[in-house]
C-alpha cells in the first residue's frame, strides 16, 4: 500500500509538471487516500473519486480544438486513473480539423472553439444516423494576447489597437497609439512582428469575433476560422504561436491564457473603455462568460457572447470550446466512454480543475444543461 501511494503521488507531480509547473491538481496533497479502492483499479485520486466509469471500455479517439488541449490534458489523466482499461485519445489539432475528423465518423467527439455551423450539421446527420452534432459548453476561459518587447512586462491595448496590429496597419512598437494607451512606457522603435494561426482555428475565429464586434472601424473581415489578414508569420496550433512569442523579440500573438501561464509570457490588458484595463484571467473571463445566452435549439448549446461588454473587470476576448457530439446516433462501441468522460468533464470535479489550469468554468446554470445532455446521449 505505502508503495503504491507512493508511485501515485511521484505520478501526480509528473503531470503537472507536464502541463505547468504552476497548475495545482486537486490531487496534489490529499493524504487522505486510505481504503480508497474499487473494481476499476485501486489507488484513485481525491479527483477521480467521484469518476462514474459505467460502460466506459476501451479506447475512445477524439480531436481538435489545441485550445483545450491543457485542460483536455487534466480530465483524461484525472479520468484514466479512475477508470482502468479505458484509453482516451486526444489529438490537439485544431478546431477545424477535429470538425472535419467527426463528420467523417473517425472520432467519437470533437473539440471546437466555434459552435458548428449550418453546413457542418447538415453534414454531421450522415455520421450521426438517426441525430445530428451538437454542442457542448464544456472549457471557457481568455483569448490572451501575448507580447515579447524587452524591457517592457505591462502593456495595455484596446480593440481598434490590436485590430491595427494584427492587419499590420501598426507596424512599430512605439506608435502613437500604443503610446497614448501607455504613457510613461519606454516604447522601443522596433518593428512588430505579429503571429497567427496557420491552420484553421476556432481560437482564430473568435478573436475575429471580438475585433469585429469591438472595433469595427478596423477590423473589416468576417469572423471566420482561416486568417484573413494579409501580412503577419503563420505557426502552427496555439502551443506554435505561444512558442514563437516565447522566443522572438518584438513579437505579439494571440492563445489560450493557459499557453502564456505555462510559459511565461507577459500578456496584454485590454481597454474596454470602463474605468480601468482588465487583465486576462480566469476570474474576468468567467464575468463575461456569466452574461453569456444559450442560442442553440433543442440539445443544442451553443453560446451567444457579449464582445463589447464594459462591465467593471469583465474581460470580453473570451472563447468556449464545446465538445461535438451526436445527440443520437452515436456508435454503440464508444458511447458508454463518450458519456462516462463528457459527464466527468462536466462534473463539479471536472470543471474545478479549469480554473486552477487558468481556464473559466462554464457558468454553473448552463453546465447542469449540459451535464443532463451527456446523460441523455444514445
Amino acid at each position: 500500500m505505502k508503495l503504491q501511494r507512493k508511485n501515485r503521488l511521484r505520478a501526480t507531480a509528473l503531470g503537472a509538471l507536464a502541463v505547468s509547473g504552476a497548475l495545482v491538481l486537486t490531487a496534489c496533497g490529499s493524504d487522505d487516500n486510505s481504503g480508497d479502492t474499487s473494481a476499476s483499479g485501486g489507488g484513485k485520486t481525491k479527483a477521480a473519486s467521484n469518476v462514474k466509469c459505467d460502460g466506459a471500455k476501451g479506447q475512445l479517439r477524439a480531436s481538435g480544438s489545441s485550445a483545450q488541449k491543457n485542460a483536455m490534458d487534466l480530465w483524461v489523466k484525472e479520468y484514466m486513473a479512475a477508470c482502468s482499461g479505458v484509453e482516451i485519445n486526444y489529438n490537439s489539432s485544431s478546431s477545424g480539423e477535429g470538425i472535419v475528423a467527426f463528420n467523417q465518423g473517425t472520432v467519437g467527439f470533437a473539440g471546437s472553439d466555434s459552435a458548428l455551423k449550418p453546413e457542418e450539421v447538415a453534414d454531421s446527420k450522415k455520421i450521426c444516423k438517426t441525430g445530428q452534432g451538437i454542442n457542448l459548453p464544456m472549457v471557457g476561459g481568455p483569448i490572451a494576447v501575448g507580447f515579447h518587447l524587452e524591457g517592457i512586462d505591462s502593456l495595455t491595448l484596446d480593440a481598434p489597437t490590436l485590430a491595427k496590429i494584427f492587419d499590420t496597419k501598426i507596424k512599430k512598437w512605439n506608435d502613437e497609439a500604443i503610446a497614448k494607451l501607455n504613457p510613461g512606457a519606454k516604447l522601443p522603435d522596433k518593428a512588430i512582428q505579429a503571429f497567427h494561426r496557420s491552420e484553421d482555428s476556432g481560437t482564430t475565429q473568435n478573436l475575429g469575433k471580438y475585433l469585429g464586434a469591438a472595433a469595427p472601424q478596423d477590423w473589416k473581415y468576417e469572423a471566420e476560422k482561416k486568417w484573413p489578414a494579409p501580412g503577419g508569420q503563420a505557426a502552427s496550433g496555439s502551443s506554435g504561436v505561444a512558442s514563437q512569442v516565447k522566443q522572438v523579440d518584438g513579437s505579439i500573438g494571440y492563445f489560450e491564457l493557459s499557453y502564456a501561464t505555462s510559459q511565461q509570457i507577459s500578456t496584454v490588458d485590454i481597454d474596454t473603455g470602463g474605468s480601468a484595463p482588465v487583465k486576462a484571467t480566469s476570474e474576468n473571463a468567467s464575468k463575461a462568460i456569466a452574461a453569456a445566452k444559450i442560442k442553440g435549439t433543442g440539445k443544442d448549446l451553443a453560446l451567444e457572447l457579449d464582445y463589447t461588454t464594459k462591465a467593471e473587470g469583465a474581460y470580453p476576448m473570451v472563447l468556449v470550446t464545446y465538445e461535438v457530439v451526436c445527440d443520437t446516433g452515436n456508435k454503440a462501441e464508444t458511447l458508454g466512454t463518450v458519456k462516462s468522460f463528457l459527464g466527468y468533464a462536466a462534473s463539479a470535479d471536472g470543471q474545478k480543475l479549469l480554473t486552477e489550469a487558468g481556464y473559466a468554468p462554464i457558468p454553473e446554470e448552463i453546465n447542469a444543461k449540459v451535464r443532463e445532455t451527456v446523460a441523455g446521449l444514445s
